[in-house]
């Protein structure tokens, strides 16, 4: 029988650029994204970010746990694995009395996975590393002068090329390695207007331009307690890196509204402004327990030098350390079964980060809970499925003046599980 593939990569090939065009169509809106490099990313694949983001001590053949570069050894050795995904966000801003809405969504990643030799194994992807977006307005009264309304927006982000390579040591102990290319554009601006005054408004684009190495390095152990019990250890720590940063800045001044500007005059323009962006270390851990292949429950804690950090030169940011920790579970009623329903996987997770900004004297705390569906794809192989997840989460305090962000995200996950290395048979 000739196996037929190409409905396949078309569905893969509909997924990757529903995935990479939802960027371009939306702005995000994280106003604490107006800090540093913006929002770091702490997402897994769509299957375990449905788990609350564990990752440490997960290990399957069937998907790809970027996060511990030691699990691709797991890979299946006559299998290619394709994994995509996008997200869709709807947040509300709170601030005192104040309120504000907004929907938009963005990426995840595009990856895959295959092996190379009986104790090697590979993966390449690209995902985002951070994200920027935001606007802020304020106003206020200055004697002699008047009313002055100040605008501050910014958008980009920096994104993470990653090739890793897994190789197992001995039976259940694996190592691993990512090396990622992490390079992007950091855009912020700022207008200064006058009301009734004669003093020519101000216009800052201030563009900042990164690309550096990045490594994460893993290991796993994964072993059996009796027939029916797995045990899985993990840890990964990632490198400080020094990453090349280059400032383009240019100063205007006009005159009217910024949306109907006479351009008066050039003050100031530099396009080779250099430095760095520091990125700090982190190292994390974490452990998984699978019973029967039925039931799976995780957690993961992280720890993340963040007082390390550096962007250009030294500002009034204060950045501290924060650890992450993670909480997940899974349950398939029968992984083995022919019936559709027995072969779902639900998942359940939680997460909660101490943040790494401290603002007013209060830490930028994140929380999130999720609740997630894997379903098979029978017409495919017994190894593909999309996976869905639905998470809420909040950043953020309303004390001190800050802001408060609820959101609500939905996540979509397209896995392709393939024969690797297999002739084609004819009957």
């Amino acid at each position: 029988m000739l196996q037929k593939t190409d409905h396949r990569l078309w569905m893969f090939l509909f997924c990757c650029l529903f995935a990479f065009t939802t960027q371009a169509q939306n702005e995000i809106s994280m106003p604490y994204s107006s800090y540093g490099i913006g929002m770091v990313n702490r997402s897994s694949n769509g299957i375990l970010d449905a788990m609350g983001g564990v990752s440490y001590g997960m290990q399957n053949p069937y998907y790809i746990n970027f996060r511990n570069p030691a699990s691709y050894a797991a890979f299946d050795s006559l299998s290619f694995i394709a994994d995509v995904s996008a997200s869709v966000y709807s947040s509300l801003l709170k601030q005192r009395r104040l309120s504000q809405k907004n929907s938009y969504a963005k990426p995840g990643y595009i990856t895959i996975g295959l092996p190379v030799t009986r104790h090697w194994r590979t993966s390449v992807g690209i995902l985002p590393f951070s994200d920027i977006g935001y606007s802020i307005d304020n106003s206020e009264v200055i004697d002699n002068i008047g009313s002055v309304n100040y605008v501050y927006s910014g958008k980009g982000g920096v994104n993470q090329l990653y090739w890793g390579n897994a190789f197992k040591i001995c039976k259940g102990l694996s190592i691993g390695l990512n090396v990622s290319y992490l390079f992007g554009s950091v855009y912020a601006y700022s207008n200064t207007e006058f009301e009734g005054s004669n003093l020519f408004n101000t216009y800052i684009n201030d563009a900042y331009f990164v690309d550096g190495i990045y490594y994460d390095v893993g290991i796993q152990y994964m072993f059996n307690a009796g027939e029916k019990h797995r045990i899985g250890l993990g840890a990964v720590y990632s490198n400080t890196a020094y990453i090349w940063a280059k400032e383009k800045l240019l100063v205007n001044s006009y005159s009217g509204t910024f949306v109907s500007t006479t351009l008066y005059d050039t003050v100031l323009y530099k396009d080779d402004l250099r430095g760095n962006l520091n990125i700090p270390q982190s190292i994390g851990a974490g452990l998984s327990y699978t019973y029967n292949n039925k039931l799976t429950i995780a957690a993961d804690v992280t720890w993340r030098n963040w007082e390390k950090f550096q962007f250009m030169k030294p500002s009034n940011d204060t950045t501290i350390n924060s650890i992450t920790s993670s909480l997940g579970l899974q349950f398939i009623p029968d992984p083995m079964s022919n019936k559709f329903f027995k072969k779902m996987a639900f998942r359940v997770g939680g997460k909660y980060s101490t943040g790494e900004l401290l603002l007013r004297n209060k830490p930028i705390s994140e929380f999130g809970v999720c609740i997630g569906v894997g379903v098979p794809l029978t017409t495919f192989n017994t190894h593909s499925s999309i996976n869905i997840m639905f998470e809420y989460g909040k950043v953020g305090t309303l004390t001190n003046e800050l802001v408060l962000q609820n959101y609500f995200r939905f996540s979509l996950c397209f896995t392709l599980q393939e024969r690797w290395y297999q002739r084609v048979k004819l009957d």
